[in-house]
């Protein structure tokens, strides 16, 4: 691999299109383009918005690198939902109103180059794998943490799809039979309660009726407004109950990676999103959650991280799956 060849990354979302290149051997990262998605105008109109960013990014590449078009390899594109990775086709993205929409001919067709298109966040595992925190592992897990929350699971140096390719949905995992319902219709999946929009929405049930809490001055005494990351700077100033929101938080991801760890037996685990903002206050925690619940021999052989990529890792990821696609199963 080169320095001197590139290949595009889209990181599609449903709030915004992120699009930026990268290298061949991954040294290189040019300052990504970013758009609203504005996904209620139609999948036209988004992939026009693509395309649009890509022929961007393809300028700015050969103002600030003098990269010629001829050293673009091609585009890879995370995209949310199930992935039909054989007909490039977006199966069903909720935030999107996508239905069997064939993204990969659509980007391919509007930009003359050659194109991949994979799940997000499969995308974003494969990123942290090829050059963040998961660098040099065999066997890794990822978890997105986001308003979702959302995973990839690599075996052997191969991202494993599944038989389907919904392999990897780690936030539907339940961890309590009774428990809340999830965006996806089950109950107790990991995501209703560790996502972002779950820790927000058990913040608001916490503070409900506590005047005390720092987090009615850190919204204005708006709750509506409340996050996860106002939790978890609130528990950072040693809030009581924005501290019992975040410990609760690392219990429930500590049995979901304990779950990971039993099942794969993985050299890394690497979590990644918003999540990585509560630092040692939810890794520690975590991990102790983790000792408690998984085979020794399990935790004993596993780094538990936060992700290195940042906002980076859609776009890396995507490039990553692009240049790596034929390791996949």
């Amino acid at each position: 691999m080169t320095a001197n060849r590139f290949v595009i990354g889209v990181d599609l979302g449903g709030t915004n299109i992120v699009v930026g290149a990268v290298s061949e051997d991954g040294t290189r990262r040019l300052a990504p383009r970013t758009a609203l998605t504005h996904a209620s105008q139609g999948p036209d109109a988004v992939t026009d918005r693509i395309a649009t960013l890509i022929d961007a990014v393809i300028g700015d590449a050969h103002e600030s690198e003098g990269v010629g078009r001829s050293a673009i390899l091609g585009v890879g594109i995370g995209a949310p939902g199930p992935i039909d990775r054989d007909r490039g086709s977006v199966v069903v993205a909720p935030n999107l109103h996508w239905t069997d929409f064939p993204l990969r001919d659509e980007v391919g067709a509007r930009t003359g180059l050659s194109t991949w298109l994979d799940n997000d966040a499969n995308c974003a595992t494969f990123g942290e794998w090829w050059i963040g925190a998961g660098r040099g592992a065999r066997d890794m897990i990822g978890l997105t943490i986001g308003t979702g929350i959302g995973g990839g699971i690599i075996l052997g140096g191969r991202l494993y799809h599944g038989a389907s390719g919904v392999a990897g949905e780690v936030g539907h995992m339940t961890i309590e039979t009774q428990g809340r319902r999830c965006s996806c219709g089950n109950y107790g999946c990991l995501e209703a309660y560790a996502s972002g929009t779950a820790i927000a929405e058990r913040a608001r049930e916490a503070v409900s009726g506590n005047d005390s809490s720092a987090l009615h001055g850190l919204v204005q005494g708006d709750l509506s407004r409340l996050n996860a990351r106002i939790v978890y700077e609130a528990a950072t100033r040693g809030d009581a109950i924005a501290l019992e929101v975040v410990r609760d938080t690392a219990k429930f991801l500590g049995a979901g990676v304990a779950n990971l760890l039993n099942m794969f037996n993985p050299e890394v685990v690497v979590l990644a999103g918003g999540v990585t903002h509560a630092g040692h206050a939810l890794f520690e925690p975590m991990r102790a959650e983790v000792r408690r619940r998984a085979f020794r021999a399990a935790w004993e052989a596993a780094r538990i991280v936060p992700g290195e990529l940042a906002g980076d890792a859609g776009v890396v990821g995507a490039v990553a799956t692009f240049l790596r696609h034929d390791a996949a199963v």
